[in-house]
């Protein structure tokens, strides 16, 4: 062997233990996201998975839930980072070195090549934003031997943090909650009682109360159908429940649609009731209550799903269940749903 051979040949041996512990390089990224949004759901579920099964170990993103007191902090924080306007901050982010991807287009249109890029310069550390540190420290991310992150990226809530995500408006609901299963108890009582009868309600009651549903159901179906932002006031979070899954009957149903057709078809059938032929107006009472009733029975379901399954409530919605409830108290409260045919006048 010649020296020149010799002299490469311990070099090799030399630097071979280095060679062996050399790492790849890795991306680091975080992505800020919510449970309740449907782009998150996107982003998380369609388009991650094939970019972290391709760099496996490389890749590490660690996903920040938006609705933890501790991570709204840290995503105000960003927001700020980066100069964003208030009415564009909204999820899903996410921040690898110093760029900043928000919506469901943007981050995985441009998250490949910049995963490339960081790839391609030695890696790309966790970025520098204040208070992400603390975040991984508590997770054991500082250790460079850390697992990958994409396993920390849950869209499931805990009960506990679906009610305190919106505790205010989620404790209105929960106390209408209350009150259409205490309603449904106690007509059902009334209704098969052979000695009590409700107090008939007075017959003002379905021309106030109607217009008021059809408002409410008029409005949140052109927020679906237009897929525009809800004005929600100061209690609950209507735009979480309107792009949550659940807004949708089979997904492809509007809610609100379905609400508004109820509506309608309760003032048909009480307008048959009061000014239809004679024959047809116990029969038409009768369909009011069955319709009053099964839409409070809906709203029951619909109500129980914001603060225990969504995690937010959307007022208009309530104030839609409690005009239902109302209008079941009336409806049931008519005397002409007892009445045979045959005792009618004619």
């Amino acid at each position: 062997m010649t020296p020149l051979r010799q002299l490469l040949f311990c070099a090799f041996l030399v630097l071979l233990p280095a060679l062996l512990h050399a790492k790849a390089p890795i991306v680091h990224a975080v992505l800020f996201f919510s449970p309740t949004c449907p782009h998150c759901h996107e982003v998380i579920d369609k388009h991650l998975p094939p970019l972290l099964a391709e760099y496996g170990a490389d890749l590490k993103i660690l996903g920040i839930s938006t609705i933890t007191a501790e991570g709204h902090k840290l995503f105000l924080s960003v927001m700020e980072h980066f100069s964003v306007p208030e009415d564009e901050r909204g999820v899903p982010v996410l921040v690898i070195g110093q760029t900043l991807l928000s919506g469901s287009h943007e981050i995985p249109e441009q998250l490949p090549g910049l995963i490339e890029q960081g790839m391609a310069s030695g890696g790309t550390p966790w970025p520098d934003l204040v208070g992400l540190p603390e975040i991984l420290q508590a997770k054991g991310l500082m250790h460079p031997d850390a697992d990958k992150m994409h396993e920390t990226i849950s869209l499931e809530m805990t009960l506990g943090e679906k009610f305190s995500r919106d505790p205010l408006g989620n404790s209105v609901a929960l106390l209408v909650l209350v009150g259409m299963l205490i309603s449904l108890g106690m007509i059902g009582y009334y209704r098969i009682s052979a000695t009590r009868r409700l107090t008939p309600w007075p017959e003002w009651t379905f021309p106030v109360l109607l217009p008021i549903g059809l408002a409410v159901a008029s409005y949140l179906s052109f927020v679906e159908v237009a897929q525009v932002e809800a004005v929600c006031g100061p209690i609950g979070d209507c735009n979480a429940v309107q792009q949550s899954p659940y807004a949708f009957l089979f997904g492809v149903i509007p809610i609100a649609i379905l609400g508004l057709l109820s509506y309608i078809a309760i003032g048909i059938a009480w307008a048959l009731q009061q000014i239809g032929p004679q024959k047809w107006r116990r029969a038409a009472a009768v369909t009011v209550f069955l319709l009053t009733l099964i839409g409070t029975l809906f709203s029951v379901y619909l109500t129980f799903l914001e603060p225990f399954v969504i995690g937010a409530t959307c007022i208009w919605c309530i104030v839609s269940a409690v005009t239902m409830t109302l209008m079941l108290w009336a409806a049931a409260s008519n005397p002409g749903i007892l009445v045979q045919p045959s005792q009618l006048k004619p």
